[in-house]
Parts: structure tokens; C-alpha cells; sequence
């Protein structure tokens, strides 16, 4: 081909690779170099082609470290073209799966469970929210995460955004004004309470609410069939089994270290106490591939990796949200919308949670 005209082509190709999400934002493109030698073309060839983009407003050149993909107008313009891209990759991620046996229930349920893990990020800076969107912050849950995904069906002008970082975490982020709501189940050992004497610690002099999401079942998650026969705390302390732990400010590890304590069971006897993850699924996640052959989190995530369970406390799970923000149509819309029979159903359907009390409101003055 006339290298006059081989220019359109390879920047075509770059541009289209770019409007699909095949090179994202931020993504470097191959140098110079290795574009010649793909290409068998001179490097004048390629450089002009870059130029191309570059004009069109789709890359930037930085000076000694090459050329990159930018966002702005033009990417915002191709998003039904990208939409299409990533039906296309998620169709043959589909078909590949389907092809090994799984069925669309397990598909479905594996992507929430992936959807769920990319979601446990630490808060970031203070945040001005959208008059349509809550920030959330707190303690992982897959309810949570499950709302999260869906508020937008149930009024698409609104969205919840979660960021999951253990429960202290979240009545911290909210304490700074980095988050509109938070979610805690910390247990309280001299009340026999959750939440909230936490929350009068650490929200002082504010009056708040605390809406009941769910009941939920924690315990030991165990491999397949429990081939170990683990059944009780103590039992952690055998040679032969490797532990893995919750990080410290979960609720979680809250309620485990305190039942370590009440017991006299020494954490450092415990194979793999030390050990942690962020989250419940990451815990199933690594009894599941033999990293460790017992962990503490939730009967939902056992339940969602085919795992064992040994239940072991009932504990409870509340959003914390301040007065001020009940005020907003956007969070009067959620607890309407948690409260309702549709969503105590699809949560009650993951298993593990008791939602008879979902939506309820207690306020108190912190």
C-alpha cells in the first residue's frame, strides 16, 4: 500500500481501537519503533498518523515518554460505539463460558462477585456530592454492593456510589465530610450492642440515624464438604490449617478478636491470623482457590463460592446517615426504595440476611 494513503488506515485502526475501549484513557500506545515494525512502514509514516490523532483531540504527545490516550468531548461522543465494544466483549466472555458448562445464573453471579471486589477501595478526598448521588463508605457488604448496582434501575437520575473500607473506616470518612452515608456492624462487648456507641464516639453531637439494612449470618467459611472438620473457634488453633483474617477497623475482626479475647484462644496461635483481606468475598475467594482452608466472613459469600458454612453469631448491619442528608430527595428515595418488598426479596435471595427490618429508622443523638 501507498504509504501516502497507509496513514488513514493505521490511524484509523488506532482510532477505532480507542473509541471500542480497546486502548483506554491514560493507556500508552506503542512507540514509534514497534508501530513501524507492526506496520512495516517508515517511522515519518507512523508519526504522521499520530499527528492525525493528535489533532483530533484523541491522544496527547509528552516528551520523552510517548503518546497517550485523553478523555474529553470526543470519547464522551463515541459512548454508544464503546457501549458496543463492551457488549461485544462481554458476549464473547458469555459464549466462552456457556461453552465451558456454566450456567447463566453462575455467569451472572460470578460478574457481581468480580463487580464487588473492584469495589474495595479506600476513600479518597473530601467530596462535594451531585444533588443525584450519594457517597457511601464503610463496612464491605454484598447488599450493599448489590444496591449499589441497581438504584439506578429504580430511578435512573439517581446513583449510589460505595466505597467499602471497613466500618470504622466509613464513620471516620463520614466524621471528615468525605462521605454522605456509611455502613458499620461494630459490635459493642459492654452493651451487647451495635453501632451505636460507635457512632456517639465518633459523631459527637450530631443527631443521626441508624436504618437497618439486614441481619446478617457470620461465621467460619470453610472448603467444600469441611474436610478438616472445623466447627468452632478454638478449632483454628490445629497445626494444620491455615487461617485468613479480616483487616483490622472491620467489623468483622471487631467481633473475632473480641471472642478470641473472651476465650483465652491466642491470635498468635491462630496459622494465618495475620493474613488479611479486605472484604468477605476475597475471603471465600481464597479458601475457594486452597490459599487458606478457613476464614471468617459471611454465609452470603460461602454461599456464592459453593463453600461450607458454620454459622456462629447474628450480627447487625446499619447505614449511619446524619440528619442533614435525610433531608435529601436522593437518600429519602433509597430508604423508600430499601424498605420496599422487591428489594427485601432480592437481598433475602442471596442468603444469609434476615430483611424483615430493612428500612427501619432509629435516631439518636450522638
Amino acid at each position: 500500500m501507498d504509504e501516502a494513503h497507509l496513514y488513514d488506515r493505521i490511524s484509523e485502526t488506532i482510532r477505532q481501537q480507542i473509541m471500542d475501549g480497546t486502548i483506554r484513557p491514560g493507556e500508552r500506545l506503542p512507540s514509534v519503533r514497534e508501530l513501524t515494525l507492526k506496520w512495516n512502514c517508515s517511522p515519518g509514516t507512523i508519526q504522521r498518523a499520530l499527528r492525525d490523532l493528535a489533532d483530533s483531540g484523541l491522544i496527547e504527545s509528552r516528551p520523552g515518554k510517548g503518546s497517550f490516550v485523553v478523555g474529553g468531548p470526543i470519547l464522551d461522543q463515541a459512548a454508544p460505539l464503546r457501549q458496543a465494544g463492551l457488549v461485544h466483549r462481554a458476549e464473547a466472555f458469555l459464549l466462552e463460558a456457556l461453552t465451558a458448562g456454566h450456567t447463566p445464573e453462575e455467569i451472572e453471579q460470578a460478574l457481581f462477585i468480580a463487580l464487588d471486589r473492584w469495589r474495595v477501595v479506600r476513600p479518597g478526598s473530601a467530596v462535594v456530592s451531585p444533588i443525584n448521588t450519594i457517597h457511601f463508605s464503610g463496612s464491605h457488604d454484598p447488599a450493599v454492593a448489590w444496591l449499589a448496582g441497581h438504584f439506578m434501575e429504580a430511578d435512573p437520575a439517581y446513583q449510589l456510589q460505595p466505597q467499602f473500607c471497613g466500618s470504622l473506616g466509613g464513620l471516620i470518612s463520614l466524621a471528615e465530610g468525605k462521605s454522605d452515608i456509611a455502613g458499620c456492624h461494630l459490635w459493642d462487648g459492654e452493651s451487647d450492642t451495635y453501632n451505636a456507641p460507635f457512632v456517639r464516639r465518633l459523631l459527637p453531637g450530631q443527631k443521626v440515624a441508624l436504618v437497618h439494612l439486614a441481619y446478617r449470618r457470620l461465621g467460619l467459611i470453610l472448603a467444600a464438604g469441611n474436610p478438616l472438620h472445623i466447627h468452632d473457634l478454638v478449632d483454628l488453633t490445629q497445626p494444620k490449617i491455615k487461617f485468613i483474617n479480616r483487616q483490622p477497623g472491620s467489623g468483622t475482626r471487631v467481633w473475632l478478636d473480641a471472642q478470641l479475647h473472651r476465650r483465652g484462644i491466642d491470635p498468635n496461635n491462630i496459622n494465618g491470623y495475620r493474613l488479611e483481606v479486605q472484604s468477605h468475598s476475597a475471603v471465600a475467594q481464597a479458601v475457594a482457590e486452597n490459599l487458606a482452608n478457613c476464614g471468617f466472613g459471611l454465609e452470603t459469600s460461602a454461599l456464592a463460592y459453593k463453600l461450607d458454612f458454620q454459622f456462629l453469631t447474628r450480627e447487625e448491619y446499619h447505614l449511619v446517615i446524619p440528619l442533614p442528608q435525610l433531608e435529601r430527595p436522593v437518600v429519602k428515595d433509597l430508604l423508600e426504595w430499601l424498605a420496599s418488598p422487591e428489594v427485601k426479596a432480592a437481598i433475602s435471595s442471596m442468603g444469609g440476611y434476615e430483611t424483615t427490618r430493612s428500612g427501619e429508622v432509629e435516631f439518636i443523638d450522638a
